[in-house]
């Protein structure tokens, strides 16, 4: 088994950080059903701002609202955008759905990374 995207939330905003919580992240309900992470699924971030990374689990928050709690509230600040990626195992890449998110964490457009045999991407095109 190999290990791939499946879900990618991308430019989520962190509204609150709360270091004596329980743990974990939380995230606008409406953006984890566009791309399909589960609450308690694991989920890796990156801060766009600082570049660190940590792995944790989502939690269904209500809209707008993006925290970091516990630990990972010392990995950002309000305001920093955020990537939040799931990944899943599977024999072969069968696509992965995509969010771009507003300023406010409202959903703004999806896409899908289609299951194809050979993806080729050229960062410096954006194709």
């Amino acid at each position: 088994m190999r290990t791939f995207i499946a879900a990618k939330i991308h430019g989520v905003t962190v509204t609150a950080c709360h270091l004596n919580y329980h743990g974990s992240q939380s995230l606008p309900v409406s953006l984890m059903q566009a791309v399909g992470i589960l609450p308690y699924e694991q989920v890796h971030v990156v801060n766009l701002k600082n570049g660190r990374r940590w792995v944790t689990y989502a939690l269904a928050g209500p809209e707008g609202v993006c925290t970091l709690n516990g630990a990972a509230a010392h990995n950002g600040e309000p305001g920093d955008e955020l990537i939040v990626m799931a990944y899943r195992q599977e024999e072969r890449f069968t696509g992965a759905k995509v969010a771009f998110v507003t300023h406010d964490n409202r959903l703004q457009e999806t896409l899908a990374y289609p299951a194809e045999e050979e993806v080729i991407h050229d960062p410096a095109t954006g194709s």
